[in-house]
């Protein structure tokens, strides 16, 4: 499938998506798109994962490396909330010129078969106009099954899906240590980006985790709360830039952007 050098050069990649002001909103961080995707680009972010309108608007501003982001709910939908449903094309995602597509997946969601053929479906489509696609695929629904020797808590499947099914970067967890996500970066032979997980860790904590992850063998990372709605964001797209990019350790990458 498509050319994925501007958005991962080196077959690694610092993505930060900006998606979740559809499903939720206010958001610390997303208020002010232009200021924040202009700061992003400024500070050498490789991708922006965002919603088709976002692109549309404001893709100029880092050209070359928007990703439309295809899957919705909203905090609203009750018991349909985790159900990602597909709200455009990747024909559509071309013309507002973005360069790459994104679908969602909630493994063991009650409504994960029609995401899987949701998924299955744009992959098609991307594979037709030759078009990267990542897949977020998050082992945390209601019917989770893991297997008993699972110390991946699903990680390592939610990976193998989305290869599986076609996808040139996969987006999932991280499992807490070296050992268990090694396993996960082993499962497929594309890149795994982590997750940032939910807000409240400290900055330190955060980019340890990503140099954990880069020793893993991780190919970096899709991160949203955790830059948007920093204090930096510029310095933290360095600081994850240094690690993912050039190999640095948590405490030299504090050091080197700054923060």
């Amino acid at each position: 499938m498509g050319g994925t050098d501007s958005i991962l050069p080196g077959g690694k990649g610092v993505w930060i998506p900006i998606d979740h002001g559809v499903s939720d909103y206010p958001v610390n961080g997303l208020e002010n798109l232009e200021n924040l995707i202009t700061l992003l680009a400024e500070n050498g972010a490789d991708a922006i994962v965002a919603q088709k309108g976002v692109v549309s608007r404001f893709g100029h501003l880092h050209k070359g490396h928007m990703i439309a982001h295809l899957s919705v709910s909203t905090r609203h939908s009750g018991e349909h909330s985790s159900n990602k449903i597909l709200v455009g094309s990747v024909e559509e995602s071309l013309l507002r010129g973005a360069n790459g597509v994104s679908v969602q997946v909630n493994l063991g969601s009650q409504y994960e078969p029609e995401m899987i053929e949701r998924l299955g479906s744009v992959s098609e489509d991307a594979n037709q106009h030759d078009l990267p696609l990542l897949g977020m695929i998050y082992p945390r629904g209601e019917n989770l099954n893991l297997m008993p020797d699972d110390d991946t808590k699903g990680a390592a499947h939610a990976a193998r899906l989305a290869f599986e099914m076609g996808c040139d970067v996969v987006k999932t967890i991280w499992t807490g240590d070296i050992h268990s996500f090694s396993k996960v970066c082993a499962a497929v032979p594309i890149p795994v980006l982590i997750a940032g997980g939910p807000a409240g860790a400290g900055t330190l904590q955060i980019l340890e985790t990503v140099y954990q992850a880069m020793q893993a063998g991780a190919g970096g990372v899709c991160m949203g709360r955790q830059v948007f709605s920093h204090e930096s964001p510029g310095k933290m797209v360095k600081a994850l830039k240094s690690i993912v990019h050039d190999g640095l350790d948590a405490e030299q990458a504090l050091s080197h952007s700054g923060l």
